[in-house]
């Protein structure tokens, strides 16, 4: 390993520490629903949706990138929705791995006869389990600079591990107001989640160390330019304890009467990390979306601004003669 390759990986181990309290998270974070905020299970203008949604990261630094990939299926029932989603995360040497599984319920309640404005309340339960392969792991004790410097892994590292899996409960909630009149020219929403309310304990070394609960406030508006065009400025910021993010982002959507499709793009900024810019398109009951990340943080040198890459496909299905009650505040 030459001088400059250790400078890199040093410099993304060093970024990766001062996110150690940060959960997974999505640069097309709307387009997973339950994965936002539980109170969106089951708000869709169809009789049920199957997503699914993949993301890659760090590859650039990295020859075992981290990658982040979730399905999920919810349907509404009068003012209910109920649904689930599976979702995996992986990340580095040691084989990080996450496993979560939850279930989805959703109540709305229209605050008017037209039931144009719109209060859903959401609830998530399930089960995480957490892996790692800590053997696979090297530690700055290990390094030894005979033979051009490298690792030792049969020098002891000193770490005291208690395991390498547990299982943690996961209870989310969240509320959500939309607007659901899709012929006037703004539909807002605003939204509020809160995910790791058990705050349990998440350690591989029997040490008191709690989950933190981490906090998504959602906000934005559908703004109907013309009968063909739309955009869908939103903020999202989140905290999880010392951590925040913000993000600025703008989805946009263009009708083709010829083909009946919609053509969609979106940029996404999230401060002092990275720049994204998306591509997709909607056809009948398919929406399938394409993101790219452009690294914008302090890792640019190392990185030569190479991001990660997501897919995002969705499905929805609508009997003939599916009566609109409902506009999805996301889409």
């Amino acid at each position: 390993m030459n001088l400059k390759r250790k400078i890199l990986i040093g410099l993304l181990m060093l970024q990766t520490s001062f996110l150690s309290a940060q959960d997974f998270h999505l640069t097309m974070y709307d387009a997973a629903p339950m994965f936002l905020n539980p109170a969106l299970t089951g708000v869709v203008d169809a009789d049920w949706r199957v997503h699914g949604q993949y993301r890659t990261q760090w590859k650039a630094v990295n020859f075992k990138p981290y990658t982040t990939a979730l399905i999920s299926f919810d349907k509404p029932y009068k003012k209910w929705g109920f649904g689930g989603q599976i979702a995996n995360f992986r990340a580095g040497l040691g084989n990080y791995n996450v496993v979560q599984g939850v279930i989805s319920t959703a109540y709305t309640v229209s605050l008017n006869k037209k039931r144009t404005h719109n209060l859903s309340f959401g609830l998530q339960g399930g089960l995480s389990q957490k892996s790692v392969e800590y053997q696979l792991l090297t530690y700055n004790n290990q390094y030894v600079t005979t033979n051009g410097g490298g690792f030792d892994n049969t020098i002891s590292s000193g770490e005291n591990f208690s395991g390498q899996s547990f299982v943690i409960p996961e209870l989310n909630a969240g509320v959500i107001y939309y607007f659901a009149k899709q012929q006037t020219r703004f539909n807002p929403f605003v939204g509020l989640s809160v995910f790791n309310l058990l705050t349990p304990k998440e350690t591989f070394f029997n040490t008191n160390n709690d989950l933190p609960m981490r906090f998504y406030t959602h906000l934005g508006s559908r703004i109907n330019i013309t009968e063909v065009l739309y955009v869908i400025p939103k903020v999202l910021f989140m905290r999880q304890k010392e951590f925040a993010e913000l993000t600025f982002a703008g989805d946009i959507g263009y009708y083709l009467k010829k083909n009946d499709m919609y053509l969609l793009g979106g940029i996404v900024y999230r401060a002092k990390d990275a720049f994204s810019l998306s591509i997709g398109a909607r056809l009948a009951n398919i929406t399938a979306k394409f993101a790219y990340d452009i690294n914008a943080s302090s890792l640019t040198a190392a990185t030569g601004g190479r991001g990660g890459f997501e897919l995002s496909l969705t499905y929805v299905h609508r009997k003939s003669d599916y009566q609109k009650v409902k506009i999805c505040p996301r889409l």
